[in-house]
């Protein structure tokens, strides 16, 4: 006669639970190897962004224009996502982007157009929209800053 008091042996923790395991952990896996994927691109775009020549020489050109350094205050930084396009193809290249920028006294929208050929860029549009007066200033030909006039039409 058998002893009712035996232990009965209990499952593993692995055998009671890989019925959920197995395709929680799966999903799981997956949606954050994309999530790691979508933040790596975003990143590389980004990268590729403020390193550009355009980028550069714009903020350069923004934090030492006095009446942008008057109407947002120092330092202007970055503030958001940039938009536009930035190509390159056999050494030469194009960009259109905006990009938001802001300092401690306000923000504004910093807009590049230009083009590079034979390893020099040449700018048709650089400036600066201040968000509070809508003031637009040309960093271009910097004595022809003047207020944006909206049209009546």
């Amino acid at each position: 006669m058998t002893d009712q008091n035996e232990l009965i042996q209990e499952k593993s923790w692995w055998k009671r639970n890989w019925k959920w395991v197995v395709p929680v952990g799966g999903c799981g896996g997956c949606l954050i190897l994309v999530i790691l994927f979508i933040g790596g691109l975003f990143a590389g775009i980004t990268s590729a962004f403020t390193n550009s020549t355009p980028y550069q020489e714009a903020l350069e050109r923004v934090n030492s224009n006095e009446q942008i350094v008057e109407l947002l205050g120092t330092p202007i930084e970055k503030s958001g996502i940039m938009q536009g396009n930035l190509n390159f193809s056999n050494g030469d290249g194009e960009a259109d982007f905006n990009i938001p920028i802001e300092g401690p006294k306000g923000e504004g929208r910093l807009y590049i157009v230009g083009e590079k050929r034979n390893d020099e860029w040449t700018y048709s549009e650089m400036e600066v929209r201040i968000d509070q007066n809508n003031e637009v200033i040309n960093l271009l030909n910097e004595g022809l800053d003047k207020p944006e006039e909206e049209e009546d039409f």
